[in-house]
């Protein structure tokens, strides 16, 4: 994990042009730039644990705004403190504020263009194919805990959304009541907490 108090200029640079690759080459929204963001900062440069990049994501997709910039927020200000927050923000703002720009001078050629539909069509089961992505490694990572309740917590989210139709808002609040009894609970119990987790 990178160390807050020590990042060189180095490990700066480095969370710009992460965050600004990041952010020009992901296309459908937060939910797409959250694996990737896993991949680049837990896999291969090691500054967060794969835990920690599941709870920020839940908080940048619980929180007000683009989840692509909650989840860059979070990621810089865990990585690199403020500053890193702030650096993060700024990479991945930056690309789609110039690609928008450029593209709102061409609009009309654009939208009538067949090859840029049509690219626009092949990027959308590109899109579906790396939320499947997500589902799995992040979903997965879960089961692997053998945590019952969050394992309950997930089956139940699915219903309530996929099936039941109810609004994610409620879905979320009635998930962090959960989470927060639930940490209430581990500190009054703590020898009976990690008692259940070691089952």
């Amino acid at each position: 994990m990178a160390d807050k108090k020590n990042m060189t200029a180095k490990q700066y640079l480095k969370l710009f042009t992460s965050t600004f690759s990041l952010s020009a080459f992901t296309f459908g929204g937060g939910f797409v730039i959250i694996p990737l963001m896993k991949k680049k900062f837990v896999d291969e440069l090691h500054w967060l644990e794969e835990e920690e990049m599941l709870n920020l994501a839940a908080i940048a997709q619980s929180s007000p705004g683009a989840v692509a910039v909650n989840a860059a927020i979070l990621v810089g200000y865990r990585s690199a403190g403020i500053l890193g927050a702030f650096i993060s923000i700024l990479g991945t703002v930056l690309p789609p504020l110039i690609i928008i720009s450029v593209i709102s001078f061409f609009y009309q050629a654009f939208r009538s263009n067949m090859v840029v539909n049509a690219v626009l069509k092949g990027m959308q089961a590109g899109i579906a194919a790396v939320i499947c992505d997500v589902v799995i490694n992040m979903g997965g990572h879960v089961l692997k805990s053998k945590d019952w309740v969050s394992i309950l917590l997930l089956f139940l989210a699915f219903v309530a959304n996929f099936i039941l139709k109810i609004n994610v808002m409620y879905i979320i609040l009635v998930c962090a009541v959960i989470g927060v009894i639930r940490v209430l609970w581990q500190k009054k119990h703590p020898k009976e907490a990690v008692q259940e987790e070691k089952k």
